[in-house]
């Protein structure tokens, strides 16, 4: 188990690890919906419905991909890095909630739970020292 132990050594590289791999995948959720255009976004921005902002779901969509798309990107590079961990936090809550309002159970919406609550603690951990935030 020392080996194991070792390890320890190496938590920016983990942290590295996992803001790519997290990054990676936004971009890939994201990148669609950006392109999907006016009718994609106002169907995903009604999702705000769910927190009580009816109004403009076009812009609230819109804005949902490029959190995801952007922040995917920031967050694989660690820039701006605090902010943007609680924006996708905030976009994996309205997930949640969406799906949890549309009657998915906490089945349907554990994932964006789950990836909220890790989004949630990495603005309290912070990039790690392989960031562009980090100088």
């Amino acid at each position: 188990m020392a080996a194991l132990s070792s390890l320890s050594n190496f938590k920016n590289t983990g942290i590295l690890l996992v803001r790519i791999g997290l990054g990676v995948m936004f971009i890939m959720h994201g990148y669609p919906k950006l392109l999907g255009g006016p009718k994609l976004w106002e169907g995903v921005g009604s999702a705000m419905g769910e927190v009580g902002i009816t109004f403009l779901p076009l812009v609230w969509g819109l804005l949902a991909a490029l959190a995801e798309t952007l922040g995917g990107i920031f967050f694989l590079i660690g820039l701006f890095f605090r902010p943007v961990a609680l924006i996708m936090a905030f976009t994996m809550l309205v997930a949640s909630l969406h799906h949890l309002g549309a009657g998915d159970g906490l089945k349907g919406a554990s994932h964006a739970i789950e990836i909220g609550i890790v989004f949630l603690g990495f603005a309290f951990i912070g990039p790690g020292k392989y960031s562009v935030d980090k100088r």
